[in-house]
C-alpha cells in the first residue's frame, strides 16, 4: 500500500527546481511516489524533471501543454495521486530530509487526519524562523482554522501538511485565479476531525522576486489583482466558516477585517496610487462596521490606531 503521495508543480523554475526534487527524493522515509506536474514551462524545467524521473521510479511526470495556474495543476496531480496521505511542494523550496518521516509519523501516532509542521523562510541567502514553535497542538476543526487565521504557528499554504486524502475526494481546488491556497486551504481544516501541529521547522520557503507570494516580504509589490483576489476569497471564507464552524463566526469575521486594515496601512505608507479603487472600498467596509470591528473581542490595540488613523466614524 502506497502511504503518501508528494505533489509539485513545476513553471520555469530551472535555477530552483533540482534542489527542490533532490530534497523529496533524498527522504529518509521512502514509501511514498512523487508526482510532478510540468505546468507549461519554457524553460529548463521540463528536461531537469524528465532527467531526474528517468533515475527514480517514484517520480510521475505530467506534461501540460500550458500553464493552466496553480489550482488546476494541483488538481491535475491528485488525479493521478495513489497514496492514502497528500503533501504539497513548491518548485522553489526545500523539505528537510526527514519531513515525510516527522508528517507520517505525527499523524499515525495521533490518528489525525492532517499534520503540519514548521517552517523556515530563506530572504537574501539568509535562513530565518517562519513558523518555529516548541509546542504540539491537538486541534479540532474549529481549533485548528483560528490557529490558521492568527498566523502564528501555521499559515493556509499547502506545503508544510501532510493531508488524508480523502478531503481531497470532498474538496477540490479552484482552477481560476493565482492564489488557490487562500480559496481552499482553510477548508480542509474546516473538514477535518483531528489535526496535529508541532512546530520543528522541516520545511523551508525560498523568497525571491518571482516567486507567487514575492508581496509577502515586499509591500511595494502589492497590486489590485491580488488585492481583489483576497478581499473575494476572504469574504467567501467568513461566510463559509459561519455557517459550518459557527462557533468561530466571530474570529472569522474578525480576521476579515484585521486584513483590510492591514492593507489600508500598506496602501497608504507605501503610496500605492495604483491600489487607490481597492483602498477606497477597504474604507467603506471598515466604515460601515466601525464599531463591530473597533470594540470587537479580538481587535488588537495597533488595530485601533489604525482604524483611528484611517478611518471615519459614521
Amino acid at each position: 500500500m502506497l502511504n503518501i503521495s508528494v505533489i509539485m508543480l513545476t513553471h520555469n523554475r530551472e535555477d530552483y527546481v533540482a534542489n527542490a526534487i533532490e530534497s523529496i527524493i533524498d527522504q529518509t522515509y521512502r514509501n511514498f511516489e512523487f508526482i510532478i506536474v510540468n505546468n507549461g514551462s519554457t524553460d529548463k524545467s521540463g528536461k531537469i524533471v524528465k532527467q531526474f524521473s528517468k533515475h527514480d521510479s517514484r517520480i510521475k511526470v505530467i506534461n501540460l501543454p500550458g500553464n493552466c495556474g496553480i489550482g488546476a495543476g494541483r488538481n491535475r496531480g491528485l488525479d493521478h495521486a495513489n497514496g492514502q496521505y497528500i503533501t504539497f511542494i513548491d518548485d522553489d523550496d526545500i523539505a528537510e530530509q526527514d519531513m515525510l518521516e516527522f508528517l507520517y509519523n505525527l499523524i499515525i501516532e495521533n490518528k489525525a487526519d492532517i499534520s503540519i509542521c514548521g517552517s523556515t523562510k530563506e530572504v537574501n541567502g539568509e535562513i530565518l524562523d517562519n513558523y518555529v514553535f516548541d509546542d504540539c497542538l491537538i486541534m479540532n476543526s474549529g481549533e485548528a482554522v483560528v490557529e490558521m487565521l492568527k498566523r502564528k504557528r501555521f499559515n493556509v499554504a499547502m506545503p508544510t501538511k501532510l493531508i488524508k486524502k480523502d478531503l481531497f475526494d470532498k474538496i477540490k481546488f479552484l482552477e481560476i485565479g493565482n492564489y488557490d491556497d487562500i480559496t481552499v486551504g482553510y477548508k480542509y481544516l474546516a473538514n477535518a476531525k483531528k489535526i496535529i501541529a508541532h512546530g520543528l521547522p522541516k520545511y523551508c520557503f525560498r523568497r525571491h522576486q518571482s516567486n507567487n507570494s514575492a508581496f509577502t516580504t515586499n509591500d511595494k509589490l502589492l497590486n489590485p489583482r491580488q488585492l481583489e483576489e483576497y478581499f473575494s476569497a476572504f469574504r467567501e471564507r467568513t461566510e463559509y466558516l459561519s455557517k459550518m464552524l459557527p462557533e468561530i463566526a466571530e474570529y472569522a469575521q474578525y480576521s476579515e477585517w484585521s486584513y483590510m486594515i492591514s492593507m489600508c496601512n500598506k496602501i497608504s505608507i507605501n503610496n500605492l496610487t495604483n491600489c487607490e479603487r481597492q483602498l477606497e472600498f477597504i474604507k467603506n467596509e471598515l466604515t460601515k462596521n466601525y464599531f463591530k470591528f473597533y470594540n470587537g473581542n479580538h481587535t488588537q490595540e495597533f488595530e485601533k490606531e489604525l482604524m483611528e488613523k484611517y478611518i471615519k466614524v459614521l
